[in-house]
């Protein structure tokens, strides 16, 4: 991956963020009192406001550097996850937000047993929500890592820990009331972070006159030294001349090769030297050529591209309606009206976001390609302005895009620590505030660790398996309780466990490099990769099938319990479920 000189001006803005990110959480503490603070800001946060604060949560790593990488790399397939992202909050609108905020819940747990009556499922569920979170904040912080390290030259390991630490003090210092503040302010620098680059470069593109179709493959305008960080395989369309120090198909080398038609092997740490006009390598699976680029049906370079897709769709879309810190967002609302409000000014402000990575994604392949031969290609929004604008605007437009960088990480980061933070407070602790700092640094502890320890690939892909583990758990949970009469106990429990099982078996796989050998290739691999339109299904099967076994066990005041959540609040027949905090 190639590097950029260490700006000032990236060195100010970057530190410009995160003291603005704690000077407001200081501000949000100083409104933090109560264990309802610390959870869901005293249910008081009105809807616009809150809707700023989940875009600004939601919209993470893999929105503000993934979407436009995985574009860049895989053309016209990858859409689907910005759309995706958005469409997610659709089913949200329409199934989830004001049922779940009329049942009165604190947590995603604390609806289970609300629901079902059953403190066994309440402690499953807990666990389901811890994993979700610590497994969402790796990414995060191992994008941290690595944009750090480009920015500012740190080694990867110390930019996750520092974006860590500023997570936990702000978390453990007011909770869900400081978070607000802090999350509604990074969506407006995150939304302006990557809409001015992707208008400067718009105009950039229109005066140059691009041709994005053509059947021939990127290029490089200058020679180029690209660093490759991780093992890789990349496919050469046409006979390449390049100089090359390090590992390449096994073999040491040092010096100039030829690298014939197909696919070659390039070890971490090597350098590969491209002269200008140079024809680039893609990652194996990747289109080759603008053609193949624009056209869907490549799918994510593996088998069964059209599995893929839907696969992913199927995961992204019900996924989001699992989210526990997305969740926990619609309690803090004051009622299911403004639940539902929240969640439609949502979806406005998440789609026009993703407008702008997506038009970044098509201009990082055409100006630095070279990205293309890494085994990630998450830098593309970073380095990007740089090098299509030169001089001080360039320089303008690298520390404004880096200031938004450490705001996704931050604020993500921060509402995924709120939610599991508050889970275990309240399910494994004794539920007050020392309680909630307590799980904060823990549960941040091990995400950190994890980052650090566990190898690093496409930002989106990462967050896409979390997606997918949402999916098969707390959605066909959510769902089934909020519209079904007939879920039982042990239906939720047995679905919840079949589907955190299967998805988060093949996420742990391909966390730790996906499963090889000849006898795994072909639909193994691909559902390892992409599980949800498994996995999904399959737990809502279980939920169903086990529950039409136990229907003696349907608890006895469900009738109420589904007037409460689904009747207007003017009809006061609900209200908030207080605990002993």
């Amino acid at each position: 991956m190639t590097g950029q000189p260490i700006s000032a001006l990236t060195v100010l803005a970057v530190t410009a963020a995160i003291v603005a990110t704690i000077a407001i959480g200081a501000y949000g503490v100083r409104l933090a009192r109560t264990t309802s603070d610390f959870l869901v800001a005293s249910r008081s946060v009105g809807s616009r406001w809150n809707a700023a604060a989940i875009s600004g949560e939601y919209l993470s790593a893999a929105s503000f550097l993934g979407v436009a990488g995985l574009i860049a790399k895989y053309g016209a397939d990858a859409l689907w996850y910005p759309v995706g992202f958005t469409a997610g909050y659709l089913g949200l609108l329409l199934f989830v937000a004001a049922p779940l905020r009329r049942s009165g819940a604190y947590t995603v747990p604390d609806f289970a047993e609300f629901r079902l009556g059953s403190r066994a499922l309440r402690r499953l569920a807990m666990v389901v929500v811890a994993v979700i979170c610590v497994l969402y904040m790796v990414p995060q912080f191992q994008g941290a890592g690595l944009a750090l390290r480009i920015l500012l030259g740190w080694p990867a390991w110390v930019g996750a820990v520092v974006v860590a630490l500023i997570v936990i003090a702000n978390v453990v210092g007011g909770g869900m009331r400081s978070i607000t503040f802090v999350q509604a302010f990074q969506y407006w620098l995150k939304l302006t972070a990557v809409a001015v680059p992707a208008l400067v470069l718009t105009i950039a593109f229109l005066g140059d006159r691009h041709e994005l179709g053509t059947a021939a493959p990127p290029t490089v305008a200058d020679r180029t030294t690209v660093d490759v960080t991780t093992d890789v395989v990349v496919q050469v369309s046409q006979p390449l001349a390049v100089v090359v120090t390090g590992t390449l198909d096994g073999v040491a080398v040092d010096g100039p090769v030829a690298l014939g038609v197909g696919e070659h092997e390039l070890g971490a740490g090597t350098a590969l030297v491209l002269e200008a006009g140079a024809p680039v390598p893609v990652v194996a699976g990747a289109p080759p050529d603008g053609a193949g680029w624009l056209h869907p049906g490549w799918g994510f370079g593996e088998a069964h591209p059209l599995y893929q897709v839907y696969s992913l769709i199927v995961g992204i879309f019900l996924g989001t309606m699992g989210l526990p810190h997305v969740l926990v967002r619609f309690y803090t609302n004051p009622d299911g009206h403004a639940a539902r409000r929240t969640a439609l000014v949502v979806i406005a402000l998440v789609g026009g976001f993703y407008l702008f990575p997506a038009l970044l994604g098509v201009f990082a392949r055409l100006w630095v390609p070279q990205l293309l031969i890494t085994g990630t290609s998450d830098a593309a929004v970073l380095l990007l302005p740089g090098s299509v604008v030169d001089g001080a605007w360039g320089q303008v437009l690298a520390a404004l895009v880096a200031a938004g960088a450490i705001a996704a990480f931050l604020a993500t980061s921060s509402g995924l620590l709120v939610s599991v933070a508050g889970v275990l407070a309240t399910d494994v602790l004794r539920g007050r505030v020392r309680d909630f700092r307590v799980a904060a640094v823990v549960a941040g502890g091990i995400a950190v660790l994890l980052a650090v320890a566990v190898a690093s690939i496409d930002l989106s892909r990462t967050v896409g398996m979390v997606f997918a583990v949402a999916a098969s758990t707390l959605c066909p949970l959510l769902v089934l309780g909020i519209w079904w009469r007939g879920l039982t106990p042990a239906g939720a429990a047995s679905g919840l466990v079949v589907g955190a099982v299967t998805s988060g078996s093949a996420a742990m796989l391909t966390a730790f490099g996906g499963i090889d050998g000849d006898l795994w290739h072909g639909w193994p691999q691909v559902v390892v990769g992409y599980p949800a339109a498994v996995t999904v299904p399959l737990a809502f099967a279980v939920m169903v099938v086990v529950s039409r076994a136990t229907s003696a066990d349907v608890p006895a005041d469900v009738a109420r319990t589904f007037t409460r959540m689904h009747a207007p609040e003017r009809l006061g027949v609900g209200r908030d479920r207080e605990r002993d905090l």
